[in-house]
């Protein structure tokens, strides 16, 4: 119950809907249940009696007008009521005229019951949408909030299980039960009041065959809610199974892998398949059993009450009695729209978990309480004997270095010496075990996140774009821009020419992951949406190293109008990229094992003069 009440905290202001369905619902029961309460005195008074008996009483209530059948003294007793206005229009209308009143008074119970009922579930559906937008909403962000090393520990497909599929299934089961909840309980309690009413005798042995159905119920869907969990882990795993496939689709065919990966994702296709039959077997057993249970109660109380009446140890009339099953019979609807409930209750509860569980996840990167915006930079970036490991293993070892403003700071090195890693330590998508980051002076722990990637434009060596228009790539995340602004900053980028011949200029759409166009054309982009945000500080992570020779010029040439007046820090595999950096880092096995110029590094022995010599390099 306690996830289930959490998850119904997200429905929130709930008054603004439960007192509307509330008064609905009540406005409902009592119109729909109005025809039970006068549907004896109909039979009685229409085919209880012979026609002599009907007009005997007519002449009754002519002789003897009001004193015979004065109107009744409370305002509720709707059964007298009903009696005095039957009475009044047979003396009137006669036997055909009151049939006409009584089925009118139907048909008008029925409309408005069914208007309050329709009020009632529209009322109902407002706040399972309005719960699905919160949690939704909730969840999504709280990913969005997560650090980077979060989604390299997580599949990405079991992300969108849970934010896509499990929010869907808490929508549709477990908010779904708030109708049941209160409607379908207060209905039961009526009908049983009314049956009370007519025969507490009846009533009672009727009630005896209840926990009967109740247990039978409850074996039925006890395994229901292990069966959700291992269906939407199974559904989760498939779904990663899919990105991947659709992801890796090149690779896939490229290695001749297709029939590896269609099985794959058939096998685990087939157990989520598998599961699912297990758990309809179960449901959908629930109501037939449900159904068949009631029909036999019905059946057991017709044969009861009809012996009671027979020997005339009942006070049941013919009308009441008819009344009485009939009413019994929808008894049975709220107690199987109850049983359902329970059946389906536990796959949403399965799917709530797992929804709250990635609501629980807290980010490992937050602001401190007294964190301040940073004001733009100024001076210099510090490391001081920065550390950095994951889990067990060393990444970088003791960083001492500094950053001038309007320098440009290269990372060179073998793959897995820390360069990466350090260049994530500055923005905070990761942080130091030990050390600090000082920016201006002050330890960017102690600022606020957001002030601080402000600072930053950053270039990675896989372009990184959106399923969007090219102005819309190169304005991300800045809604004022102009298209006179992107257009000045794709110049810049050398990606202006290129864009104009394309079908529709800056309004053409790249495709899923900028498809659409080359590795160079791509990457730059990436430069022209840096540019366009103006950061003082850029981050280039071997911005070229995945391009061709002649696309490697144009992006160089677009970084070099980047990093005018800008401090840089670029991680570059050809050292030909960086010749002209102000200060060279070498890195190996996290830690810095030489610094300075590149004339300067290319002159000592050591690991920058073993990487020229590895590579073909022609100084100009």
């Amino acid at each position: 119950m306690k996830t289930y009440f959490r998850l119904l905290s997200f429905a929130k202001p709930i008054e603004k809907f439960a007192i509307p369905y509330i008064v609905f619902t009540l406005l409902y029961v009592l119109f729909s249940s109005m025809l039970y309460i006068l549907l004896p005195t109909l039979l009685n008074t229409l085919f209880g009696g012979s026609s002599t008996q009907t007009v005997s009483m007519a002449a009754q209530f002519m002789s003897h007008g009001t004193s015979a059948y004065a109107k009744p003294a409370s305002l509720l007793d709707l059964n007298a009521w009903f009696k005095y206005y039957l009475n009044y229009f047979i003396k009137i209308h006669g036997q055909w005229g009151a049939l006409q009143f009584v089925c009118a008074l139907i048909i008008l119970c029925m409309l408005t019951g069914n208007l309050f009922r329709y009020l009632s579930a529209r009322t109902m559906e407002n706040l399972r949408v309005h719960t699905l937008l919160n949690l939704r909403r909730k969840v999504f962000n709280n990913v969005m909030d997560m650090h980077l090393g979060y989604f390299n520990n997580e599949r990405k497909g079991n992300i969108i299980s849970k934010i896509a599929s499990d929010v869907q299934v808490v929508q549709f089961s477990v908010t779904a039960t708030l109708q049941v909840i209160f409607k379908e309980p207060v209905t039961m309690i009526v009908f049983l009041c009314i049956l009370f009413s007519f025969s507490v005798k009846l009533t009672l042995y009727s009630l005896l065959v209840v926990p009967i159905s109740a247990f039978v119920i409850s074996k039925i869907v006890k395994r229901l809610k292990a069966q959700a969990i291992s269906a939407q882990q199974t559904y989760g795993t498939m779904i990663s199974y899919l990105d991947e496939a659709l992801s890796g689709v090149r690779v896939i065919k490229a290695f001749n892998a297709t029939n590896f990966i269609k099985k794959r994702f058939d096998d685990e296709n087939k157990r989520y398949s598998k599961i699912l039959k297990s758990m309809a077997k179960r449901q959908q057993s629930a109501s037939p059993v449900s159904e068949t249970l009631s029909v036999t109660m019905i059946s057991c109380i017709v044969l009861y009450g009809g012996y009671l009446i027979l020997n005339n140890k009942s006070s049941l009339d013919g009308g009441h009695f008819i009344a009485y099953i009939a009413l019994f019979s929808q008894l049975m609807r709220p107690a199987k729209a109850i049983s359902d409930s329970f059946s389906n209750i536990h796959s949403g509860i399965a799917a709530g978990e797992r929804v709250l569980e990635l609501i629980d996840e807290k980010p490992a990167i937050v602001d401190a309480p007294d964190a301040k915006p940073l004001n733009g930079f100024k001076g210099e970036i510090d490391f001081k004997d920065v550390s950095f490991a994951y889990g067990d293993k060393t990444i970088l070892s003791h960083i001492n270095m500094t950053v001038p403003k309007g320098k440009t700071i290269a990372l060179v090195g073998p793959s897995g010496g820390g360069k990466s890693t350090l260049i994530d330590l500055i923005p905070r998508f990761i942080v130091p075990q030990s050390g600090n980051i000082l920016v201006d002076g002050i330890d960017i722990q102690k600022v606020t996140t957001d002030s601080l990637r402000d600072l930053f434009g950053i270039v990675n060596q896989e372009s990184i774009l959106f399923n969007d228009t090219i102005f819309g790539n190169i304005a991300f995340g800045k809604t004022d821009a102009t298209m006179e602004q992107v257009i000045a900053a794709a110049k810049i980028a050398n990606a202006h020419n290129f864009i104009i011949e394309t079908e529709k200029g800056y309004d053409t759409n790249i495709g899923d992951r900028g498809t659409k166009l080359s590795g160079g054309q791509r990457q730059r982009i990436c430069i022209a949406r840096a540019v366009l945000n103006n950061p003082p500080i850029m981050l280039l992570d071997e911005a070229t190293s995945a391009l061709d020779t002649e696309s490697e010029k144009l992006v160089q040439d677009a970084l070099n109008n980047l990093m005018k007046n800008r401090t840089s820090l670029i991680i570059a595999h050809r050292l030909s990229t960086i010749q002209n950096a102000d200060n060279i880092i070498v890195l190996d096995k996290g830690q810095i094992v030489q610094q300075g110029t590149h004339q300067e590094l290319a002159n000592q022995p050591g690991l920058y003069q073993k990487l020229i010599n590895m590579q073909t390099f022609n100084v100009d």
